[in-house]
């Protein structure tokens, strides 16, 4: 097999192996077997077409060309010509399917079904990176650059995937690479035989050839590799969205420990709120016949920073039979429980459990934990809610509205919590919120004129086309424009009521779903909703509904005199349910779940330590995985800099010196042709390799003088009886080197930066070093002998 076809093939190879990163991407996988079709015919032709030989232009447009025809023979042979070739309509065919491919990766969650339009943007992206491999790699003999595509391919596909594989991808990937670099190197040493000289390198004494330097290149890329896996495994994970595929894992372990770290789920909700396909996410059976109270809540948002809000990073612990009481939740508050029974869809994989607010237990199977004071229930070691049941049992709390309006103050590290806003925001925001409320007599009042003034009287639409917005200001051009979606709805009022001192944050969920035939209730994509979370002491975090035309008004809030914007405390509000509750409350306010929020002395209990910006030890593992990261592609380049600094530079003045400095000079001079595609030739005189890097380098009279002036000061050090000290050679090297990158182009000119064809001469040193090192080790090991007996001596 010649090393053409040998790098062709391993072309095509790589190329599949990054492309298996695809494969979490949608359901089946059928359309691997298909790529891998294609992908050979397509190399098939760049292997006759440079057997011919063709000029490598022609090379690149056959290929492109046969790619071109079979992807109209598998897509779209009824609008093409023959069945093979594209026209008009086969092209018009083309943009509808991609354009039906893209809406259908905003519409569906991992893994997509395979449809027409994802099929062709996965096979047709795998030719294209494979023609981008196959041109760089092995038409223009240039394999590093082509992981530059493969580099490509993987990043799109772990930039969409949830992670749980991208250690494994990456792993086959850059095995495929390495394989395609290794490749060329072989390649490239046996062409060039024994022309390097030195000592021999196998322990027999025969010259080795190009074996010993593939071999250590093996060797360099297993321990590389090595090192890109275990790099990351020091440093900080991300987190995904809430409503997306799930991200990282969460626990420290199965037992009771852990934490849970912030994640924004807010792009992952307007998306959801977008598709045009409203797909059923989660399917309830429950026993309550009130829905409207019927929202599942996924988290809670309580970390302001001015730009977003996001959950603090919490302590979690082994799932509880039976939950404590809600926090502030009083034993004269009516309540009712309810039974929900939820089954989540195959395709909904998601680490945050949606469950009715606030629960009570939950029955489900898995590795899951809970963090108690946002009452959520997070899956532990990637666990997610893929297809699952379960079944959640909450309470239907019924507070009235003066059990409302007579709130006693919240404890004071509560309060001092969820009342944090940061100094970049905008006046107007507490402003309009002070305007709004004016006359009010309690922050129960306050809260219902902020939820009418959002809902009613405001002036505001709801368009889910708005976009989120970021930094400070995106509140106040929200107060400004007055259209947005329920995003800027809850933050708004969640920011404004801590303006006023009430304590607040916002949950993020679905509002309730719709009634099924089944006596189910159906809960779909568009019923991704975030809502404010008010805290009123004895009656505990309590929702309210800003967002017009979406979920429910709660009843507490709702007016009962005609012309009345607030309700009358004096009476109850009704409730949705009469009955008694089922299960009475076994603590008060603070008892039974974090009583140290009741001290007016302890805001850190709250909130875990570390909500403030990442730590000191964290920055530092970021920059060290980034040098490290940095310094692995940049090694070759870094040492060749620094060798030529050291043979050009400053040397001493003795006698001693003129043929170290001499020899050194020779060697950056043979050294950089070699990186610019002249290889050395250690079988010929420095003069006849002076000609040779002349004429090969079609260098201009002042450089080729130069290359004749520093051999004939060579054969001066080897062979006079006194050598003299020559000045100016490393100029001439300096100026020989300007000549040859003038006269290249530039993928050469970036080969010879970034990856030099010398740099193999470390690959060398430190196989030598090796075979010193076993050598010595050899000789010192003691021989060992039979011991003498006496009658043995004299």
């Amino acid at each position: 097999m010649s090393g053409r076809t040998r790098m062709a093939l391993c072309a095509a190879a790589a190329t599949l192996m990054a492309s298996c990163a695809l494969l979490p991407l949608v359901s089946p996988v059928t359309w691997l077997m298909q790529a891998i079709f294609l992908l050979a015919i397509q190399t098939g032709v760049g292997m006759a077409t440079r057997r011919v030989p063709l000029a490598r232009p022609v090379t690149v447009a056959a290929q492109a060309l046969a790619a071109l025809m079979l992807l109209t023979l598998t897509f779209a042979n009824q609008q093409a010509i023959a069945g093979v070739i594209p026209g008009p309509e086969a092209f018009a065919h083309f943009a509808d399917l991609l354009q039906s491919g893209a809406d259908d990766v905003s519409r569906y969650s991992i893994p997509a079904p395979l449809s027409d339009g994802i099929r062709l943007m996965l096979i047709g992206g795998v030719l294209i990176i494979g023609l981008a491999v196959d041109t760089l790699a092995v038409t223009f003999r240039s394999a590093a650059p082509a992981g530059l595509p493969l580099l490509a391919l993987y990043s799109v596909a772990a930039g969409l995937s949830d992670g749980g594989a991208d250690w494994l991808w990456f792993l086959v990937a850059a095995m495929g690479y390495l394989m395609l670099l290794l490749a060329e190197g072989r390649d490239r040493l046996s062409q060039w035989g024994r022309v390097f000289g030195g000592a021999p390198r196998t322990p027999g004494g025969e010259p080795s050839g190009a074996v010993a330097p593939v071999r250590t290149g093996r060797r360099i890329g297993v321990v590389a590799l090595g090192i890109a896996l275990a790099v990351p495994l020091a440093l900080p994970s991300m987190n995904g969205g809430l409503l997306d595929a799930a991200g990282t894992g969460v626990g420290a372990g199965r037992g009771g420990g852990g934490t849970i770290s912030a994640v924004n789920p807010l792009v992952s909700l307007r998306d959801s709120l977008n598709v045009d396909e409203d797909r059923e996410v989660l399917s309830l059976k429950t026993n309550t016949a009130d829905l409207s109270n019927l929202y599942l809540r996924i988290v809670s948002l309580d970390d302001f920073d001015g730009t977003t809000w996001q959950p603090s990073k919490r302590s979690i612990e082994a799932v509880p039979d039976k939950f404590p009481t809600p926090f502030g939740l009083g034993a004269d508050v009516k309540r009712a429980e309810v039974e929900t029974t939820v089954s989540a869809a195959d395709w909904y994989a998601q680490n945050w459990l949606p469950m009715p607010y606030p629960p009570s237990s939950v029955d489900i199977s898995g590795n899951w934990r809970y963090e108690p004071l946002g009452m959520t229930v997070v899956g532990d070691r990637r666990q997610t809610t893929r297809g699952a049941t379960y079944t959640v049992r909450s309470l239907d709390v019924q507070p009235t509205a003066d059990q409302l309006a007579g709130a006693p103050e919240p404890p004071a590290a509560l309060k001092r919590e969820f009342t944090k806003l940061p100094e970049s925001l905008p006046g107007v925001v507490g402003r309009t919120a002070r305007q709004v409320t004016e006359g009010a007599t309690s922050q129960y009042e306050q809260a219902v004129k902020l939820q009418e003034y959002f809902s009613i009287t405001g002036g505001f639409q709801y368009d889910t086309n708005v976009k989120v917005g970021s930094g400070p200001g995106a509140i106040a051009r929200f107060l400004r424009d007055k259209e947005g979606f329920c995003v800027h709805f809850s933050f708004a009022m969640a920011a404004m009521a801590r303006s006023l001192d009430i304590p607040a944050r916002v949950a993020v969920g679905f509002a309730p779903g719709t009634p099924q035939g089944d006596n189910s209730v159906s809960v779909g994509l568009r019923d991704a909703h975030a809502w404010p979370e008010l805290y009123f002491e004895g009656v505990g975090w309590t929702r309210f509904e800003p967002t017009p035309t979406r979920g429910s008004v709660p009843s507490y809030t709702q007016a009962e005199a005609p012309g009345s914007t607030l309700p009358d405390v004096a009476r109850p509000s009704q409730s949705t349910s009469t009955g008694p509750s089922a299960t009475p409350s076994t603590s008060e306010s603070c008892a039974g779940q974090n009583p140290e929020l009741c001290a007016s002395e302890s805001p850190e209990a709250a909130v875990a330590v570390g909500g403030d910006g990442p730590k000191w030890y964290v920055l530092l593992a970021w920059a060290l995985g980034g040098a490290v990261a940095l310094l692995i592609p940049s090694a070759p380049m870094l040492w060749r800099l620094r060798m030529r600094s050291v043979r050009l530079g400053a040397h001493g003045r003795a006698e001693a010196d003129i043929p170290v400095h001499t020899l050194s000079v020779w060697q950056e001079l043979t050294d950089t042709a070699w990186d610019f595609g002249i290889p050395p030739d250690d079988s010929q005189t420095p003069r006849k390799t002076a000609a040779r890097i002349v004429r090969l380098g079609r260098l201009d009279p002042p450089a080729a003088a130069s290359v004749h002036r520093v051999a004939d000061a060579v054969e001066q050090v080897l062979y006079a009886p006194v050598p003299h000290a020559t000045a100016g050679l490393a100029e001439d090297v300096r100026r020989v080197r300007s000549d040859l990158r003038s006269r290249v182009g530039w993928t050469t000119n970036v080969r010879a930066l970034l990856l030099p064809r010398s740099g193999v001469r470390v690959a060398w040193a430190v196989s030598d070093w090796w075979i010193a090192v076993k050598r010595r080790a050899a000789a010192a090991r003691p021989t060992l002998r039979r011991p003498s007996t006496p009658g043995q001596q004299g």
